[in-house]
């Protein structure tokens, strides 16, 4: 069989690349410790802030806990413009792990400074965690348009020495 030389060119610089982007997720994935948002659960978006339901019906105040010294976990519920709980505080060099569902439109869920990203969906539960070395304030925004007051729509985390 014979395969014309421009052909066979295309065949094998299109497998290079394909290894190259493959080589590049493997390193960005195991040597930079990127980590792909993944559906940690599904939950009822009508039912997801009721009292006793689920964590992120209890009051705001305890939706962040600590688990073990330097381990924090942290249940956040975006809604129409604004992250409840709005402001985190954790001490330097804490791993903090988010849960955050949606219970109204999408939006996003963005920490500047870090390379955490999440798209929130109604009744999904997106989960990441971060470690935390530098004290200051990491801010929260919605990166989503999620409606008229979308630019409203911020949190904060701040990590104390």
């Amino acid at each position: 069989m014979h395969i014309d030389t421009r052909e066979r060119n295309y065949i094998v610089l299109s497998v290079l690349l394909m290894l190259i982007f493959a080589t590049a997720l493997m390193v960005s994935a195991f040597a930079y410790g990127i980590q792909v948002p993944v559906p940690y659960e599904r939950v009822d978006p009508r039912t997801v802030a009721t009292p006793g339901a689920s964590p992120w019906g209890n009051p705001v105040e305890e939706r962040v806990r600590e688990l073990a010294p330097n381990k924090y976990e942290a249940y956040i519920l975006a809604q129409a413009w604004v992250f409840l709980p709005n402001k985190i505080t954790i001490p330097k060099g804490s791993s903090l792990t988010l849960y955050v569902t949606s219970k109204d439109v999408q939006h996003g869920f963005n920490i500047q400074g870090t390379n955490i990203n999440m798209m929130i969906l109604p009744g999904q539960v997106s989960t990441l965690t971060a470690t935390f070395d530098k004290p200051g304030t990491y801010n929260i925004v919605c990166n989503e348009y999620c409606g008229v007051g979308h630019q409203t729509m911020y949190a904060t985390i701040e990590v104390q020495p």
